[in-house]
């Protein structure tokens, strides 16, 4: 009898370390594993080589699975009629049967799921040493299984509307705060977001001709809601630089108000209205400007992008405290 009841165990032991492994491996997100591995989380690395290549790991518990439910229900049910006699047999393989499907299946599944990493990183070497020990089996499986298992495998990747979701759940649990949400956001419409999008159109720009004399424009520099002010030649789509406003009220206390405007300014970059905020956006680390000007297609002056427009993109509209505009893209000099 004993004997008996130590066979029924190791049978729904077995299978229940299988099928808890199996659901374990199979919950786990592979993003979180490369973390852990990146993190040098205790048996991350067999955890990460078995999600990286499931297909061989995945194929050995199965085996392992079927021989402890098919071959251990054999042996026990011998082993129950010479305990028994055969006129129990039945009764004892439906309370077999019963326990198996409670015991070594929902369960152990459920209990894999819910504590998918810490199981299956408990579980992952074994797994790998498994693996390798019955190699000769898998392979030999994986020959009989090969005309129903040809074709490339399809490539798991994270895509940006899954991002964006598992974001939104992390908001929703209170692991991610609204405002990073919020910022997780902008980063993503940089690349949806043009220079048009995010430019003060040529209507607001403040522009003032390089020719003239600092002493006569300083009154329309003091008035002007622009810290930059863009240099224009005979017309506004002949730009010949941009002057920092406090240059020019510099220059002026310096009594240097006979200058040209344009001999203190500097040439600006330009971009395409066409161009992505997060293509401009090294543009204007490399060249440490945080102007540019935007041309349309037919090279005419769009108006002026930013560093700070890219920037509120991704932190909300930025408002110091002399600007009285908030919007400049919605006002009209």
């Amino acid at each position: 009898m004993t004997t008996l009841l130590i066979a029924v165990f190791l049978v729904v032991f077995i299978s229940a370390l299988c099928s808890g492994t199996e659901a374990a491996l199979f919950s786990v997100p592979i993003m979180k594993v490369r973390q852990m591995a990146e993190e040098g989380v205790r048996g991350s690395r067999s955890l990460l080589k078995i999600r990286e290549k499931m297909n061989r790991p995945i194929a050995m518990i199965v085996i392992l699975n079927n021989i402890a439910n098919i071959v251990g229900s054999i042996v026990v049910g011998r082993m129950a009629v010479d305990v028994f006699g055969s006129e129990w047999l039945g009764i004892f393989s439906g309370v077999l049967t019963f326990a198996v499907i409670i015991f070594a299946e929902i369960i152990p599944k459920t209990v894999g799921e819910r504590y998918s990493v810490k199981v299956a990183l408990l579980m992952s070497k074994p797994v790998l040493f498994l693996t390798k020990l019955v190699m000769p089996v898998i392979w030999l499986v994986e020959f009989l299984t090969s005309p129903f298992t040809k074709g490339q495998q399809q490539l798991l990747s994270t895509d940006e509307k899954e991002i964006r979701f598992m974001a939104q759940l992390g908001e929703e649990e209170g692991v991610i705060e609204a405002d990073e949400l919020e910022m997780l956001h902008g980063v993503f419409q940089l690349n949806d977001r043009s220079a048009s999008d995010l430019m003060t159109p040529r209507v607001s720009l403040t522009c003032i001709e390089g020719a003239l004399l600092i002493k006569h424009v300083i009154d329309e520099v003091i008035t002007s809601q622009h810290s930059r002010i863009v240099v224009i030649g005979d017309s506004r789509d002949e730009i010949v630089g941009v002057v920092l406003r406090s240059d020019v009220l510099v220059a002026m206390v310096k009594g240097q108000g006979d200058d040209t405007v344009r001999m203190h300014g500097y040439t600006p970059i330009e971009v395409n209205e066409n161009q992505k905020a997060d293509d401009i956006l090294p543009i204007f680390q490399k060249s440490r400007q945080h102007l540019a000007i935007v041309r349309d297609d037919f090279g005419g002056v769009a108006g002026v992008i930013t560093l700070e427009d890219i920037i509120e993109e991704l932190t909300g509209e930025i408002v110091d405290e002399r600007d009285t505009v908030e919007d400049m893209r919605e006002f009209e000099a």
